[in-house]
Formats: C-alpha cells, sequence, structure tokens
C-alpha cells in the first residue's frame, strides 16, 4: 500500500481526535496521584529509523511545552509510560504488535522501540499514546531479507537545514515524494544564537534560545526544529538513516578540538550527543558514553545496497592550516586521517565483505578533489577530504583492492547540488574513473540560492571530473535497481516563504559496473516572481565563502 503524506495527516487527526486511554504507573500507597497530561504531549511528531530486514527503531519524545527554556519541553519530573502499536494498515485495523515504553525525565522524555521479528520487505504503521493523547501515525519498512535482491529502491538523501534561513518546504515535497528510505547527511539544526549567521536581507525565522551549549540548550533547539510540520511530515513517511556533521554540536569541530580554544568543549560535545540521541531514530548501539557516540554503522538493503554510514567529524584530526581553502602541506600528510584508524578498518573490512550490488557511503563532506586554483598550486578546502589525502586515498583504493562493483559517495554539506567523476588520480583529467559522487543541496542552509548554469562555476573549469552544480535548495532522489542508480537533483526556486515548487532541475544515471556520470535530463527553470520580503541572491564566491568558514 502506498499513502501520500496528506493522507497520513488526515488519519493521524482522525485518530488523535478518537484518542486511547493507557494505564499510569502505579503510585505508592498514600501518594498523591501524578497530575494528569492535559496538554498534547506528540508536538514534535514521530520518526523510524535504522531499519533492518526483521525490524526497525520507532522513535517519539513527550514535549507540551516544546520550546521550554530548560529543555523538558514542559514535562512533570516523572515517568510516563507510553503504549506503541505497529500496525499492517494506516487505520489500524489489523495491529500485529503493541507494547508499553517508559518516558523518563532524565532521557528527555524520549521514547526508543526496537522491533524484531518482523517479515522482510514489508510495509508497516506505527503510532504511540501517552494518557489521553494519541500521537500522528507514522509509515516505514524493513529491508528485504539478506538473501534477497528485492525490488528497486527510492532513496533519497538531504543535508544541512538552518532553521533561521529559510521554511522546510523542500522536507514536505521530500514527504510527498514517498520515497521508502531517506539519508540526513548531517548538520540536522544549527548551533547558533538569533541573528548571528544571517543571510542577505534577513532570516525569515529566529532561533529560540541562546546558542546552544548545555543540554537544556541542545534539546530547545532540536525541539524547534521538530516542531516543524514539514520536517514532521518527512520524519512520517519512512525510515531515516542519520548521521552528524559538525553543527550538531558546533561549526568545524575536530574531535576534541573547537572551532576557537574551549575548555568547555568536552562538556558542550557530551550534551550535544546526548541531545542528538534522543531526539533521532537511532538504535541503542549509539547512546552516548560521555563524549563518545558510536554512529558509524552497516544498514544492509538485501542484496542491492549495503549503507556505510560514516562518522567524519568524532575521530578526525585537526583540519590543516587554520582550515578554509589553502594550499595546505598537511594535506598530503599520510599519517592525517578523516575516519580515524578504527573506522577506516572497519569500512575497508565492510568493502573486503561485501557482495552487495551497490556499495554507498553515507558521509558529509565533500569527496572529490575541488581545487580553486587554475595555476600549479593546489588550493583546497581543509574541512573536507582534500584537506585528508591520504586517508581518501586509502579508502578508494580499498574499494577497488575489494573489487567493490560499484561504489557511489553520497555528500552533504555545501549547501550546493554537485555530481562528480571520483579518479585515483585527480591530476590527470584522462585517468580512469573509480566511483561517482552525488551531492545534495541544503533544505534552507544559506538562504533562497539561484538557479544557474553549471559550466559558469570556476570550479567546473578547474577540476574536469566535476559534472554538475546547481545552487539552489533541495534534495536529490535516487532510484536504485540491479541495473543502474538514477539520481534526480531536485530544487525549489525560493525558501524565504513558505510552499515554494519543486521541480527536476538535472538527472544522471550511473550504470551497473560503469563508474561514473551519464546525464540524461537537464532543464533550468524560468524563476517566478520573487517574494517581497526575499532577499538579492549571493554570489558563487559568496556561497564559497559561506562553505568554508563560520559567518
Amino acid at each position: 500500500m502506498s499513502v501520500s503524506r496528506r493522507t497520513l495527516l488526515l488519519s493521524g487527526a482522525a485518530l488523535g481526535a478518537a484518542g486511547a486511554v493507557t494505564g499510569a504507573l502505579p503510585t505508592a500507597a498514600g501518594a498523591t496521584p501524578a497530575r494528569p497530561l492535559r496538554e498534547d504531549p506528540f508536538t514534535l511528531g514521530v520518526a523510524s529509523g535504522d531499519p533492518d530486514f526483521d525490524g526497525f527503531v520507532l522513535w517519539t519524545r513527550l514535549a507540551p511545552q516544546p520550546l521550554a527554556e530548560d529543555g523538558l519541553g514542559g514535562m512533570p519530573s516523572r515517568a510516563v509510560p507510553v503504549r506503541w502499536e505497529l500496525a499492517a494498515d494506516e487505520r489500524f485495523r489489523h495491529v500485529l504488535r503493541t507494547g508499553t515504553a517508559i518516558a523518563r525525565p532524565e532521557s528527555g522524555h524520549t521514547v526508543h522501540v526496537e522491533l524484531n521479528g518482523l517479515l522482510p520487505g514489508r510495509e508497516y504503521f506505527y503510532r504511540f499514546h501517552a494518557e489521553r493523547h494519541t500521537s500522528p501515525v507514522g509509515r516505514t519498512r524493513t529491508a528485504p531479507a539478506p538473501w534477497s535482491i528485492g525490488g528497486s529502491l527510492a532513496m533519497a538523501f538531504v543535508s544541512c537545514s538552518q532553521y533561521e534561513h529559510g521554511y522546510f518546504t523542500a522536507y514536505k515535497r521530500l514527504a510527498e515524494a514517498d520515497p521508502d528510505l531517506i539519508l540526513h547527511l548531517g548538520d540536522y539544526q544549527y548551533e547558533y544564537a538569533p541573528d548571528t549567521y544571517n543571510v542577505p536581507g534577513g532570516n525569515p525565522r529566529d532561533h529560540q534560545g541562546p546558542e546552544t551549549r548545555t543540554l537544556a540548550n541542545y534539546r530547545q533547539r532540536h525541539a524547534q526544529y521538530k516542531t516543524d510540520p514539514d520536517l514532521q511530515a518527512a520524519h512520517a513517511v519512512a525510515p531515516w538513516l542519520v548521521v552528524f556533521d559538525d553543527h550538531e554540536v558546533e561549526n568545524n569541530w575536530a574531535d576534541d578540538v573547537p572551532e576557537a580554544a574551549d575548555p568547555e568543549f568536552p562538556a558542550r560535545r557530551a550534551a550535544a550527543f546526548q541531545a542528538y540521541y534522543e531526539n533521532m531514530p537511532l538504535r541503542r548501539t549509539s547512546i552516548p558514553r560521555g563524549i563518545d557516540m558510536q554512529l558509524y554503522r552497516r544498514v544492509q538493503w538485501g542484496r542491492l545496497a549495503t549503507f556505510h554510514m560514516l562518522d567524519t567529524r568524532q575521530y578526525r584530526d585537526d583540519q590543516g592550516c587554520g582550515d578554509g581553502y589553502k594550499d595546505c602541506p598537511a594535506a598530503v600528510d599520510p599519517a592525517r586521517s578523516i575516519t580515524g584508524a578504527e573506522q577506516e578498518r572497519w569500512l575497508l573490512d565492510g568493502f573486503r565483505r561485501s557482495s552487495s550490488r551497490w556499495d554507498i557511503l553515507g558521509q558529509q563532506v565533500f569527496f572529490a578533489q575541488r581545487d580553486n586554483n587554475a595555476g600549479p598550486a593546489t588550493v583546497t578546502s581543509m574541512d573536507s577530504w582534500d584537506g585528508y589525502v591520504a586517508s581518501r586515498d586509502r579508502i578508494t583504493r580499498g574499494w577497488l583492492g575489494a573489487g567493490v562493483r560499484n561504489p557511489v559517495v553520497l555528500t552533504g554539506d555545501v549547501h550546493a547540488h554537485w555530481a562528480s567523476d571520483l579518479k585515483l588520480d585527480y591530476a590527470d583529467p584522462t585517468s580512469r574513473t573509480v566511483g561517482t559522487e552525488l551531492v545534495c543541496s541544503s533544505i534552507t542552509s544559506g538562504g533562497d540560492g539561484a538557479d544557474s548554469v553549471p559550466s559558469d562555476h570556476p570550479f567546473l573549469g578547474i577540476n574536469p571530473h566535476l559534472r554538475f552544480y546547481n545552487n539552489q535548495r533541495g534534495y536529490v532522489l535516487t532510484k536504485i535497481t540491479t541495473e543502474r542508480l538514477e539520481a534526480d537533483f531536485e530544487v525549489l526556486p525560493y525558501v524565504s516563504t513558505p510552499d515554494a515548487p519543486v521541480h527536476t532541475r538535472a538527472s544522471f544515471v550511473i550504470e551497473d559496473r560503469v563508474p561514473g556520470l551519464h546525464q540524461t535530463y537537464d532543464r533550468p527553470l524560468d524563476p517566478p516572481a520573487a517574494p517581497a520580503q526575499r532577499a538579492a541572491t549571493p554570489s558563487v564566491a559568496d556561497t564559497v565563502e559561506r562553505e568554508t568558514a563560520r559567518p
């Protein structure tokens, strides 16, 4: 059964009106009964994630007053039982599983339900009940059986949703596309205080609260983002695979090194990790332990695809030469790593063990070389894989040595759409292509943006392996089959006002066993009349500057 976002929202509203009553925790003899939850606690919606062939994670968080400064969402300081239901249909006529989880104050009243023993390759529906309140309905699915290729996979990937820079219409349009799986590649939320990171002409919306440094700050910020109905719709329509980048903690952090000297950074990182886990549909294996969090992991989609989800922040060496675009000797130091030695071994072992048709790296920062200097010097971003050339070379040679059939790298971070062929030797344009990188634009970060002719970007002239660029907001939709991976670069003409339309700006195909890109579609769109409050479009130079330096 296929269900649209509108159907999900309508059915969720109807079920919420009907309500459901679940029992409270028992009280000690003579104790005053707990005050009931009078306001709807399901203001942050529902989500699912990390699908396996026999299960997935279901998530919700109770927060009747989601923007409360203490980060507790207006919840009482007591544990609350939350009943969950899993059904074969969106109206819950055929309930398959039910149970009760406890939402506790020490975990921000979040609920993570890990289910297994389900049938592979199936669609399921879920909802939660807390006292007399019922959540919206979510849709999720299991992966195909490990021995099965299964059918095609409709996978989308997104990144960089700065709440202040615009409206989350891209999430709404993504939900309407009904994907099977959504990858979020980082910068799910931003740490800045209001009026700190601004787009030209001013931000359409404001952050609540100060720059995030404490657990209360991060909980409040995550809650503000999740109050957005378009983000809720995207979470409710399909399971997600998530990884963080820098802004979930602070701009351009690297392992234990903050952007600027800060003796309190370990506590800040621990608070950010705790809030991130609380607010994402992650398995218990990702529960933070102080300043450490196990985020890199592998998710199998039958024999069709293996998703290697990477963490390029927590274990990296500090960016070389003070970060930014540099011709930096540290970039080619063979001892430096963006993944850390343990994660690198894990990834290379995964390549050797893989029997999938497609091996897909879900990760954060630009993988291919992006030299911005037409002369003999190589001037690249120290925050990307360009700042860790030996690390990139080991990973690339690793998939070649393992005979990986179709390596594809998925990337976020840079607030623009890109597509590139991957090389072993970027200095030789004639060297063979050994893989493909697809880069999604931001949901909102950077503001409206503008359509652009790819050949006008100076990077494409300097780097012939870079095949496509577009500076509008949006996301990437893919269709993965045994024969090919089709990628549609979806764009919105503006985000400074709500409900922008979406269209496919360009499409590419990667054929089985043929690394590299083949463009199949290219259609600029005449821009609609600009909204009155929309700001002037930033230049390409402005965009590059935003990609590499804190505003």
